[in-house]
């Protein structure tokens, strides 16, 4: 059970559709991807979400304080990690490399036990998950209404109940885009809308008023992820449930969300805000404040898989407002990264997802996939 070998991969893939939301535009995918090897050979696999070639950097600084070390001991190897890069990364790519690193361990721990990472977190309470799709992202179309109308009815075509839509080209664009995509999928799919921190607080108190007779689920990243009094304040002056948290870190960020009363629904995102480990502790604090917890996800059947047994671990939170059932988000966008790269076990039909049983994550990677993509930063080189 001792490590060996600690390897990162960054993964890049040009896309056949840029796409973009109210930030930036994204022509290619690229992600951090890293494997931890036992003495014995056995593997596990992790990824990092954010700046893939920092997160490979970051995963790099840390190795040599772990090679040698028990795999099995994980929450050692987090509080070493935490400790290690307090001075200087209490939050940002620093964590995104300590996550990558946690998730690797749990999927290699359940792989030593050979047991699921569901199971090794405290047990299945959720054994079946209603993820949400993710996507209707803006593209350069000549008819972007019917690019969102179309993409939406193509997923509850799918079986999906519930679809997350992105806003932030301007309040008057928001609101008829919405308007449109609500009358296309009806009254009984969710729909979730996501700013991606566009707006000030007294535009997205506009655009909230504007769509609140749309019966949308959730409105996620409204303003800045510094801005907790626009946080605060949105939520009292609009009926609709405000989501975020993709951008803290650690369960320190997420009390500072709670604290501030700036969401119904915390967003932690399992490769970023400190892995598996200290998701589950943020998680039992969102209890604590009645705050229901929807992993943000948006990278690779590593990453998806991470939350899966998660969210299957999670306890019905008695304050729970977007829905009964379990949760999760589910990435539709162009990824050769997650559909070529990374094999997985996890089972999606009529939109619900079943907790796989397989030891670990349940994951693997096509070698010859991760070939194609790898490449160095700076020589961009395959690397063998």
């Amino acid at each position: 059970m001792i490590i060996k070998e600690i390897t990162p991969y960054v993964l890049t893939s040009k896309l056949d559709e840029p796409f973009y939301f109210s930030q930036w535009q994204y022509d290619t995918r690229k992600i951090c991807l890293v494997k931890i090897t036992l003495e014995d050979g056995t593997y596990g696999w992790g990824e990092g979400y954010g700046p893939a070639d920092v997160i490979k950097a970051g995963i790099e600084f840390f190795r040599p304080f772990i090679i040698g070390k028990n795999a099995i001991e994980n929450e050692c190897i987090w509080q070493e990690m935490y400790l290690r890069s307090l001075d200087f990364g209490r939050s940002g790519v620093f964590q995104a490399a300590v996550s990558a690193i946690d998730v690797a361990l749990w999927d290699l721990k359940g792989k030593i036990l050979n047991q699921p990472v569901s199971v090794l977190l405290g047990g299945v309470k959720n054994p079946e998950i209603h993820p949400y799709a993710t996507g209707l992202y803006f593209e350069r179309v000549e008819n972007l209404e019917k690019k969102l109308v179309d993409e939406a009815l193509s997923y509850k075509n799918e079986g999906f109940k519930a679809i997350k839509m992105k806003v932030g080209l301007g309040i008057e664009q928001d609101t008829h885009y919405v308007k449109a995509v609500r009358e296309a999928i009806g009254d009984d799919i969710k729909l979730m809308i996501d700013a991606n921190h566009a707006y000030s607080y007294k535009e997205a108190l506009e655009l909230a008023l504007n769509v609140e007779k749309y019966n949308i689920s959730w409105f996620e990243e409204p303003v800045s992820p510094e801005d907790y009094d626009g946080y605060r304040k949105l939520r009292l002056r609009t009926s609709i449930p405000i989501a975020g948290g993709e951008c803290e870190y650690l369960k320190h960020g997420f009390k500072r969300l709670f604290d501030n009363d700036c969401v119904d629904i915390a967003q932690p995102d399992i490769c970023a805000t400190g892995g598996l480990t200290e998701v589950k502790r943020i998680a039992s604090l969102a209890q604590t404040y009645s705050k229901d917890v929807v992993p943000h996800t948006w990278g690779t059947w590593i990453a998806i898989s991470a939350a899966v047994h998660l969210v299957a671990n999670l306890d019905k939170n008695p304050g729970r407002m977007y829905s009964d059932k379990p949760v999760m988000e589910l990435d539709r966008t162009e990824n050769p990264l997650r559909d070529e790269v990374v094999k997985h076990s996890l089972i999606i039909k009529n939109g619900v997802l079943t907790v796989p049983k397989n030891p670990g994550l349940g994951v693997d990677i096509d070698e010859d996939a991760l070939k194609k993509y790898s490449c160095d930063a700076n020589t961009k080189l395959f690397v063998k």
